[in-house]
């Protein structure tokens, strides 16, 4: 439809064979929509990297979508992080989400392995240096829990820029005045890629709001009370939450935003119903 947003989504690498047959089902339901790109996730400390790979390369292979697959720096060499890019090169695939990653144990702080990147700009050079990559890197609304200030955290996306990245990708966030200050920020900061508002549709508020507290996303006091008194009510819940979601989008849309990220955590329903509510319909039933 005429105003619809450009979208892309993120899932990550299920843990056996019914979730990776859950993943196929998703991918099935959500490719009608013409996502610009997929993207999949790479575990804490690369806890994940084996089945990253397959996930990434399977798509890739067995379907149109062009997909992106993410990579950190924490926990490998610089060579082992040069052989699977190079690797993805060789495959055909041409974008990654560059990131520095975490610590496979939360409590520990992050350090880079002896002979790896040291950091995602780090990491954004050399993949620069390795191929003509598309490369993606994370920006944060609300600052990195580990940057020591916003004007910080905004240096750092800039060094990443300045490596060779070429678009950012948000942290999920709430509260659309956080993007739209943040896009201020940057504007001042003299950074010109797209920068893309990452949407999460919420399936559990409780882990919404656990795992905020750890990434540094704001959870509002209207958001808690819409939620309040649904945790034994799903199917009233995921109204709301598609509503929510809907309205977010509506706001950034009026404000110039084109292009949502959704993180799907591997479900279609409530990232296929948002679509649908702002404009997107099925390949199949637009021709």
């Amino acid at each position: 439809m005429a105003n619809a947003p450009l979208v892309s989504f993120e899932f990550f690498p299920p843990h056996d064979d019914a979730g990776e047959a859950r993943l196929w089902n998703v991918m099935a339901r959500l490719a009608p929509l013409d996502p610009s790109f997929v993207s999949v996730t790479y575990g804490a400390g690369g806890s994940t990297r084996k089945r990253t790979d397959r996930v990434v390369r399977r798509i890739h292979d067995e379907t149109s979508i062009s997909v992106a697959a993410h990579l950190t720096c924490v926990g490998a060499s610089r060579n082992e992080v040069n052989t699977i890019a190079t690797g993805w090169w060789d495959a055909g695939i041409r974008h990654i989400v560059a990131l520095r990653g975490d610590m496979p144990d939360d409590d520990t702080p992050y350090a880079p392995h002896p002979d790896g990147y040291n950091n995602a700009a780090d990491l954004v050079g050399g993949l620069h240096g390795l191929a003509a990559f598309d490369i993606s890197v994370a920006a944060y609304p609300e600052a990195h829990p580990d940057s020591t200030s916003l004007e910080a955290d905004l240096e750092n996306l800039k060094r990443k820029v300045d490596a060779g990245a070429s678009q950012a990708i948000t942290q999920y966030f709430f509260n659309t005045e956080d993007f739209l200050r943040f896009r201020d920020r940057i504007d001042t900061a003299g950074i010109s890629v797209p920068i893309i508002p990452g949407i999460l549709p919420v399936t559990n508020f409780a882990k919404v709001v656990e795992f905020s507290a750890r990434c540094g996303a704001t959870v509002p006091d209207w958001m808690a009370s819409l939620f309040d008194g649904l945790d034994d009510d799903p199917e009233t819940r995921k109204l709301v939450a598609v509503s929510v979601a809907v309205d977010q989008c509506r706001a950034l849309q009026a404000e110039g935003v084109q292009q949502f990220h959704f993180y799907t955590l591997n479900r279609a329903e409530l990232t296929y119903a948002i679509c649908w509510r702002l404009g997107l319909r099925p390949l199949d039933a637009a021709a």
